[in-house]
């Protein structure tokens, strides 16, 4: 910068600059002596002539230099008292000021606390470091939280790609099944159609020829109106009279109309019931954003099987983690609920359900107390209902499906088993918050507990008589 505010001739800073018609610019006083030892006026740079009468101050160049020099006076440390032209050589902490030996004496910095530069730049570099390891800890923090962030940000753009893969594949085959069935519906329609064309197609073959036939006789009996002859008429009367009575027969008047109310009366619901027949539907579904980074969950959330593989996964509040756990995608305030999780033959597993509040990122005890109601197996054949003391249920058959009954405001979480509907045990309280159903696989029990958790389908009951359709959970 400052280069570029130097004049060509004395190759100091402009000053009184002034502009010549080939727009270079020089001090006023450097041309001017510059033109008294030249033979002609010219440019000293292009050597373009010129003349005294062509110059012109150019004042936005003189603005700059002026400003130039400001910012650069303003910049230089003070190294010398302004008071006393000394060195400064004292620091005095009470002031927070360097200053020189006669300050030092001055009735101003009376029994200051005083230390010399090196000193007192070594102590306040000192304190400089100890309050830089906060901030080197705080940010080094927030660089570990946008990591997370970025993770969290992939990870949703992953959950929306999934999602909507699933999605479609879910439509896909709810649209196969409903071309199906009109395909089936239309069909059906056609052959009824074509079947009760064909059927009126032959009665007016049928009757066509009944009318040329009538045609004949009405014709017969016209010209036998027409005879002049009454001996000859009166002959022929009884013949023609006894052709008349067998001509004329009652004619069948059958419709045989397409009963189209068989095929449009209800079809939304005769579709939807045997939709809900063929179609599996699961009550409840689990939750992938509270699932153990080690769980894996099926496409359609109805399965959980534990793997030895940790998965990339936000660290999000509402995940489990240490404990191997997920909840259910919906929660209950209210109501009576129930679901069927088929437990094979696993060796452990939790089922039951949790309270929304529950502290996630840490070891579990699965009480009331704490806000949890299960019932659990381990070691293959022990089962408990875990209550503040875990109470050992003694089972004559081991279940294969159990089915969770939450009865919220009846205060009461009942466990069953499903193949022969037996009870198994029945907690009672009082829920004041949300209740989220709770599973656990378990871990992999040295290899002898690998099969899934599953949530069972509804099962549909169609009550033809009453005209609606039923399912239990």
């Amino acid at each position: 910068m400052e280069d570029e505010l130097c004049c060509a001739v004395c190759h100091d800073l402009y000053k009184d600059p002034v502009l010549l018609s080939c727009v270079h610019s020089f001090c006023r006083s450097c041309i001017s002596q510059y033109w008294e030892k030249a033979v002609t006026a010219s440019c000293p740079i292009c050597r373009k002539e010129t003349s005294s009468q062509d110059l012109r101050p150019n004042r936005t160049l003189s603005n700059i230099v002026e400003l130039f020099v400001k910012t650069d006076e303003g910049d230089k440390i003070q190294l010398e008292c302004s008071r006393h032209q000394e060195k400064l050589k004292v620091f005095c902490k009470t002031d927070n000021q360097t200053i020189c030996v006669v300050c030092q004496t001055s009735k101003n910095h009376q029994n200051h606390e005083m230390l010399p530069v090196e000193e007192a730049a070594e102590e306040l570099k000192e304190e400089l470091r100890t309050s830089l390891k906060p901030v080197q800890d705080k940010k080094e923090e927030c660089d570990n939280v946008k990591r997370d962030y970025e993770k969290t940000l992939n990870h949703i753009q992953d959950q929306s790609v999934k999602a909507e893969k699933q999605i479609k594949a879910e439509f896909v085959k709810l649209h196969r099944f409903l071309h199906e069935e009109e395909r089936i519906v239309l069909e059906d329609l056609k052959l009824e159609k074509e079947k009760k064309s064909q059927e009126m197609k032959e009665r007016i073959e049928k009757i066509t020829g009944e009318i040329s036939s009538l045609s004949v006789t009405v014709q017969d009996i016209e010209q036998e109106l027409s005879e002049q002859d009454n001996i000859k008429f009166l002959t022929k009367f009884p013949d023609i009279q006894k052709r008349v009575k067998q001509t004329l027969p009652e004619p069948q008047k059958v419709y045989p109309l397409i009963n189209v109310g068989k095929y449009i009366g209800s079809l939304q619901y005769r579709v939807r019931k045997k939709m809900l027949m063929v179609i599996n539907t699961a009550p409840v579904t689990f939750d992938p954003n509270t699932a153990h980074p080690k769980l894996l969950l099926s496409e359609d959330l109805s399965t959980v099987r534990y793997t030895r593989k940790r998965q990339q996964l936000p660290d999000n509040p509402e995940r489990f983690d240490p404990c191997v756990c997920v909840l259910g995608s919906e929660g209950f305030t209210s109501g009576k609920h129930s679901w069927k999780v088929d437990v094979g033959n696993k060796t452990q597993w939790d089922v039951g359900v949790a309270k929304e509040s529950i502290n996630r990122k840490r070891k579990i005890t699965l009480t009331p107390d704490n806000g949890f109601w299960t019932m659990t197996l381990r070691k293959g054949d022990k089962y408990w209902a875990v209550e503040k003391s875990w109470k050992r249920l003694d089972l004559s058959v081991n279940p294969r499906k159990i089915r969770v009954c939450l009865d919220y405001e009846g205060g009461k979480v009942s466990f069953y088993n499903s193949d022969n509907k037996s009870h198994i045990y029945t907690f009672t309280g009082t829920f004041t918050e949300k209740l989220y159903p709770y599973f656990s696989p378990g871990i992999t029990d040295g290899g002898k507990n690998p099969e899934p958790l599953k949530i069972c389908p509804r099962t549909v009951t169609i009550q033809e008589d009453e005209g609606f359709i039923s399912s239990s959970k």
